[in-house]
């Protein structure tokens, strides 16, 4: 054994000496320089990426998705090789562009929707024209243009060596050889890296459903790369995986616990009402009670909320699909899909909806939103959902003088609405509607038209000679928040109109008004940073060395994207505060023991049965319940009780999370609820 040793050791110090004498290092170097640039610059980028999308040391500098993203330059870069002189150039320069790009929509795409693109999203690029301005001012920031120095840098060093002659032109056999000495490097560095993966996060990379995760430990290429795999796979798999799909599906309601049974205090309360939903876009629950010097931001908002039933802990639960993702959830109790949005890539599946529950029951069901109605293919997927009438934009009078942002203001919205209600009630003796507000909308520009509302701060500060003074500071003034706390304003005004124009019209009388936030506004951390800490005598942040200073960390922000959920009657059937833990899935079940039906395939629960048992999951494998806020991608979680939680009730929830997105997206893609899926699926196979 010892022998073995001293010879392997000897071969090493003479192979090492050969390197050294032979100068092979600096050899490599001198002759390969375009091909080692083209492998820096990529890399640089992945790195850059993760640096300003995860901004962490153990994020961005982790070793795994370097290797990852080493790995996959190095095996896409050494085909280079086969090609000769300038064309190899080309061939570099092309991935080159083609890196530089992913780096770029994602790094803009991530600031946006705190997730990374997919190309299953490209069907929804027909959209951008109508949310161009929100695309513009919370999309595109200058630190996505910094991914384009590196190109930039690689396209001028190719022209230098080109013009000092340093640009190898090889024989054919020299080629050959470079290529495959750098395949089989590539391959090497790429098995290195799988050897370090662990089963959970294979496990994890296969699924695609926590996209940060993924990048987090597979870098940006590999992940780009198994995304265009999984965005192909329901198309294939609806061809193909049924029967395993079907099997799951029936496995996995079998165990589920028979919510037809319970009663409660709620049961059949509102049955025979009617009902008016109202879909408050990117209402956040921060703006409820908020006030600036002693002003409401949602005076009639919270007058509502003292008169009706509100759930205070309630959070949407929507991915890319943004409000096409909660108008799912909220209707059917399904997640939204992990690839694409159920409105656009899967509007053709049947739906177990609350609207076709309620026709069932004798409803008119109707939806109305005053903007175009193939937006998010609302079209399509209300017809799906069981609305009888989708009154879209064309159905209201838009005018240059009643718009605001996107299209029709809501205060116009709201009193055109109302006329269109009164229309119905006198046709239909029972109707079920939605109405989807538009005002409040990113980006929240439109501040000239919100009308008068200051956030700013009124205090008294003592000078460095000690005496004191009134001032109005400026506060939230010009930023992103404070812009969409004015909107929210006006946007509460609208709702205050819109309630009193249909009292007035005797529309309340027997009447359930269901009121929900459908998703967070995407606003910038250091703007609630700024609010929760502004130094008024600075205009600024408090320093961190500022007793008074409070951290902000991530979990608060995630936290914060709550929204709210009301219902209200004129007549006070329903008060109080509820504060379990709610997600936009459980509404269904909720409000389905209050009007009277019930969907055995709702993945959420009536809350008034779980009660602080419940579990809310998000799209990206997050969850919260009563007792903490849990992020996957960090395996970290923050307490939100004074209790001890163990090993076994995280990875109990991490596997009943992971199960039910899973058997969601699935029923979706396989169109489980069809009662001719099957006969459907075999006509496929053959």
């Amino acid at each position: 054994m010892k022998r073995k040793i001293i010879k392997i050791k000897d071969k090493l110090t003479k192979n090492i000496k050969r390197i050294r004498e032979e100068k092979l290092i600096s050899s490599y170097f001198k002759n390969n320089r375009l091909f080692i640039v083209f492998v820096l610059i990529c890399v640089i980028n992945s790195t850059l990426l993760r640096f300003f999308t995860m901004p962490t040391v153990e994020n961005y500098l982790s070793i795994k998705p370097i290797i990852a993203d080493l790995a996959v330059v190095t095996l896409i870069g050494s085909f280079s090789y086969l090609f000769k002189g300038k064309k190899r150039y080309t061939y570099l320069l092309i991935w080159a562009v083609i890196f530089t790009a992913i780096c770029t929509i994602n790094s803009a795409y991530y600031t946006f929707y705190t997730s990374f693109a997919s190309v299953s999203m490209l069907s929804l690029t027909q959209y951008i024209g109508e949310v161009g301005d929100a695309v513009v001012e919370n999309v595109l920031q200058i630190k996505d243009l910094v991914y384009i120095i590196p190109l930039l840098f690689f396209i001028y060093y190719y022209h230098h060596l080109s013009k000092k002659d340093k640009y190898k032109i090889y024989s054919k056999e020299k080629r050959i050889k470079k290529f495959k000495n750098t395949i089989i490097a590539g391959v090497i560095i790429l098995a290195v890296f799988i050897l370090s993966l662990s089963s959970l996060e294979i496990s994890r990379f296969v699924k695609q459903w926590n996209r940060e995760y993924i990048v987090m430990r597979f870098g940006i290429y590999l992940y780009q790369g198994n995304d265009i795999i999984a965005s192909l796979q329901p198309k294939i798999s609806a061809m193909f995986g049924y029967d395993d799909a079907k099997k799951e599906f029936n496995e996995y309601y079998s165990n589920r616990s028979n919510e037809q049974d319970y009663t409660n205090e709620y049961t059949n309360i509102f049955e025979d009402r009617n009902v008016i939903v109202i879909h408050a876009e990117s209402l956040q629950d921060i703006a409820i009670n908020k006030t600036f010097n002693g002003e409401e931001v949602t005076p009639n908002l919270n007058k509502l909320i003292k008169e009706g039933l509100y759930f205070n802990n309630f959070y949407s639960q929507v991915s890319v699909g943004t409000s096409s993702d909660t108008e799912l959830t909220f209707n059917t109790s399904l997640m939204p899909t992990q690839n694409g949005t159920a409105f656009v890539s899967y509007f053709d599946r049947t739906y177990i909806a609350t609207p076709s529950l309620m026709k069932e029951k004798g409803y008119y069901t109707f939806s109305m939103h005053a903007n175009n109605a193939d937006f998010w293919n609302r079209r399509a997927m209300h017809q799906s959902l069981g609305y009888d009438k989708f009154y879209s934009k064309e159905t209201y009078d838009v005018s240059d003088d009643n718009v605001i942002g996107l299209g029709l203001s809501d205060k116009e919205f709201f009193s055109q609405s109302i006329e269109k209600i009164k229309k119905i009630s006198e046709d239909h003796d029972k109707y079920y509607g939605l109405l989807i507000t538009l005002t409040n909308h990113t980006p929240f520009s439109d501040t000239d038209k919100y009308g008068e509302f200051a956030v700013t701060m009124k205090t008294t500060i003592t000078n460095e000679d000690g005496t004191t003074e009134e001032i109005e500071a400026p506060y939230l003034e010009g930023t992103k928040l404070g812009n969409y706390f004015k909107s929210v304003h006006y946007a509460d005004e609208a709702l205050g109109e819109f309630f009193q124009g249909m009292d007035e019209a005797g529309l309340l009388d027997n009447t359930v008004v269901i009121l929900y936030g459908d998703h967070d506004a995407r606003l910038p951390k250091s703007d609630y940073n700024l609010m929760n800490n502004y130094d008024p005598a600075t205009d600024d942040v408090k320093d961190e060395d500022d007793p008074t200073y409070d951290e902000y960390d991530s979990f608060d922000y995630e936290l914060d994207r709550k929204v709210p959920l009301l219902i209200w009657t004129k007549d006070g059937k329903v008060k109080g505060e509820v504060n379990y833990a709610m997600g936009m899935y459980d509404v269904m079940p909720t409000i389905g023991n209050m009007l009277g039906f019930y969907n055995k395939y709702a993945l959420g629960h009536d809350i008034f049965e779980t009660k602080d048992d419940n579990i809310v999951a998000f799209p990206n494998g997050n969850w919260i319940t009563d007792k903490i806020y849990y992020n996957s991608q960090k395996g970290e979680y923050k307490l939100l009780k004074d209790e001890i939680i163990d090993e076994n009730y995280i990875s109990k929830n991490n596997e009943y999370v992971e199960k039910l997105l899973d058997v969601s997206n699935k029923a979706i893609v396989f169109d489980l609820f069809n009662p001719n899926s099957e006969e459907k699926a075999v006509s496929k196979e053959n």
